[in-house]
């Protein structure tokens, strides 16, 4: 029953940049999926959330896109972007990114979690690492806010190549395996505490605010990282928004911003795509 569904204390959006391929990945090949998956968070209490649809347009405003029906970061001018990544960092809210280069994983399988028999698994699986980093900082959170409810409410921007029945089946066999004591990488878990995963939907861009600002995060730090044509590389914009990102015992490295694969030589990265995981907290050695 609908009464039955607890009431969010937090409510995290969820968008990503670049795409999961992995069959060909650029710059090994020519022509192929992107060189990285970005995928973020921008995590709110519920009680902001009839305000961001005010954040959003006033962030519009402010860039001078009075006229604008949603805010969508490859479509704004370097000023604008400045702007508007300015304006969000200055918001009530928390910000994780999950970056994945994805030159390691070229044409790599994973049968584990192919018995779910999803067809988006390294999708699936990135998300699992981002959720591990938002659900503990809300457990970690609403103890220290001494709050009666401290349930997560997710919500997706839609994509239409995604499946959000199979990820919620993969995030099943989590929780059955988190129970069982059978997680495969067991440094962190989702903190299965916060979530009711009825508390998660997937929405259009143009229909949410929040999945707005998710896209933002997102992209800032794909054009940080990616240093391939078409992206204009940049990583101004993401190191602006270093006032909300999160941070786990004063650190961003690997909670706020978390870079895969680890150990970071795996990523092989150029001195370009170094800085901003560097301005983050990251040490690369020769």
């Amino acid at each position: 029953m609908a009464s039955d569904i607890p009431k969010p204390y937090y409510i995290a959006f969820i968008d990503e940049a670049g795409d999961p391929g992995l069959k060909t990945v650029r710059p090994i090949d020519s022509v192929g999926g992107t060189e990285w998956l970005c995928m973020s968070a921008v995590v709110i209490r519920a009680k902001f959330d009839a305000d961001v649809v005010g954040w959003v347009r006033s962030m519009l405003s402010k860039a001078g896109l009075r006229n604008a029906r949603d805010l969508h970061y490859r479509k704004l001018a370097d000023y604008r972007k400045r702007i508007v990544v300015s304006e969000i960092a200055q918001l009530p809210l928390r910000g994780f990114v999950l970056a994945s280069n994805k030159k390691n994983m070229r044409g790599h399988r994973n049968v584990r979690a192919e018995r779910v028999r999803s067809q988006q698994w390294f999708y699936n699986f990135c998300l699992r690492l981002l959720l591990e980093r938002v659900t503990d900082f809300c457990y970690q959170h609403a103890a220290r806010d001494h709050a009666t409810g401290r349930f997560l409410k997710i919500i997706y921007s839609e994509r239409s190549v995604h499946s959000y029945a199979q990820t919620a089946a993969y995030q099943e066999l989590l929780k059955t395996q988190a129970k069982g004591g059978a997680l495969y990488l067991p440094k962190r878990r989702i903190m299965w505490e916060v979530l009711d995963w009825r508390l998660a939907e997937a929405v259009s861009h143009k229909s949410s605010a929040g999945a707005q600002l998710a896209d933002v995060v997102a992209s800032a730090f794909y054009q940080a990282a990616d240093t391939l044509p078409p992206t204009n590389w940049n990583n101004e914009y993401a190191k602006l928004l270093a006032p909300i990102m999160a941070k786990e015992n004063g650190s961003w490295m690997d909670y706020g911003v978390a870079l895969q694969p680890t150990p970071t030589w795996k990523a092989r990265l150029n001195d370009q795509q170094r800085e901003i995981f560097e301005f983050y907290g990251y040490k690369f050695w020769p």
